[in-house]
């Protein structure tokens, strides 16, 4: 252990950063699946994954996951950004961003033994496993390309052993970590060619996590491809590369219903109960605004018989990344979280979301909701208002997305929301 010493305080400071819910409030797009476009926009393009002249590896890869029809995102960013164009990406959740970046990235490397040639920066551990998944996916077939995936947390010494013993060609992880590996000259970011950031706009408004990134950037070369993602980006990080922007008003997410309740904090168990007992539901999340009440509103389920599951920050890596995945799975349908799960984190069966708590922002409820009705899927929304903030919030929401939530109806038709 002696020689990961003089990291210990800097762990902390990334397990800060990394966790904390009011610095992560989380959401974006991890999966492809193209067949569920805007209405008539396949029918317009009616493109394949072929139209982009992708390695024959990557195309089988993209068949076996079952995706036939590029989403309008993937649409427009793919072709500039396999030429080796800087790319700024703005489109809302579920539309497939990863997958530009993974297939653009896979589709330029040329992997040289010991050599790291792209490096992908995120915000949180949960993500960063998941885009490394996505990266392992598309490669099947390209046996002689290394992925790794490097976050606080793991014991450096871990790190350090990989990169020296089976150096990755891809390498994705959290600034903290990233920066730590790099400082210690154990990862050479010399060669790298491409350089990308998901959720950018949580990475660059941080201030710890902006200083970490931009640090990590200068040790990269300067001729480099840099690509960068998000559903919401404030207009100070935009600088001049090709962009391409959904108008700010298209955000709100296409085949979600939302609905809100006025009430008082005393209601909110009784309502969430009679809602859990009343709606049909492949899988919920239920939003809350801090770790305790995370923990106190799970077992509250349990008691009453929900097949309930927590995540927080106040959880060890181990156990996060392990009930996310048995969530994914659908070990259980009902997960509690913190805005940690808010952004970025994918799970197709979610067809439902309850913010129990208003999250603090537009930004975040946007981030939130936008883990139902992932990719054009349908999707119900329904947030509990009970203070004159919370209104406030919801306001913002209206005027910001330009969309009309209404109060919740006594009945609310199925069809609306289940997929059919």
């Amino acid at each position: 252990m002696g020689e990961t010493r003089e990291n210990d305080g800097y762990e902390e400071e990334l397990v800060d950063y990394d966790d904390e819910e009011a610095n992560a409030p989380a959401s974006v797009a991890n999966k492809v699946n193209g067949e569920t476009v805007k209405k008539g926009y396949v029918g317009i393009h009616s493109s394949g994954f072929r139209d982009f002249l992708l390695k024959p590896e990557l195309l089988r890869a993209i068949v076996d996951s079952g995706f036939e029809h590029p989403s309008e995102v993937q649409h427009e960013c793919i072709p500039q950004a396999i030429l080796g164009m800087d790319v700024i990406c703005q489109a809302k959740s579920g539309m497939g961003k990863t997958a530009v970046f993974v297939l653009s990235t896979l589709q330029q490397i040329e992997p040289v033994a010991g050599q790291v040639s792209a490096i992908v920066l995120c915000h949180t551990r949960e993500l960063a496993y998941q885009i490394c998944h996505e990266f392992e996916r598309f490669s099947t077939y390209l046996p002689d390309l290394k992925v790794a995936v490097f976050y606080g947390g793991v014991n450096i010494k871990v790190h350090k052993d990989l990169l020296k013993n089976e150096c990755p060609h891809i390498v994705v992880g959290t600034p903290g970590r990233i920066l730590a590996l790099a400082r210690e000259k154990d990862l050479s970011l010399k060669n790298v060619r491409h350089f990308i950031l998901d959720e950018c706009d949580k990475m660059l408004e941080s201030l710890d996590m902006r200083r970490d990134v931009q640090e990590i950037f200068k040790m990269t070369p300067h001729d480099k491809q840099v690509m960068m993602f998000s559903a919401t980006l404030s207009k100070e990080i935009r600088p001049p590369m090709e962009i391409y922007v959904d108008d700010e008003a298209k955000l709100t997410l296409h085949g979600l219903v939302q609905h809100y309740i006025k009430l008082s904090e005393s209601e909110k168990n009784r309502k969430l109960n009679d809602l859990l007992d009343a709606l049909d539901f492949n899988q919920v999340v239920i939003f809350v605004k801090s770790v305790n009440r995370a923990a106190e509103l799970n077992k509250l389920l349990k008691e009453c018989n929900f097949p309930s599951i927590c995540i927080h920050s106040g959880m060890s890596q181990e156990e996060r990344l392990t009930r996310y995945k048995g969530f994914k799975e659908g070990q259980s349908r009902i997960l509690v979280a913190t805005d940690l799960v808010g952004r970025g984190i994918d799970i197709e069966r979610v067809n439902i979301v309850i913010n129990y708590d208003m999250p603090d922002s537009a930004d975040t409820y946007l981030h939130r909701v936008g883990r139902a009705g992932r990719f054009g899927t349908k999707g119900l929304a329904i947030t509990f208002v009970s203070s004159a903030s919370d209104s406030e919030v919801l306001n913002n929401v209206q005027m910001r997305f330009e969309v009309d939530i209404k109060e919740l109806p006594e009945q609310i038709d199925t069809s609306t929301y289940m997929p059919s």
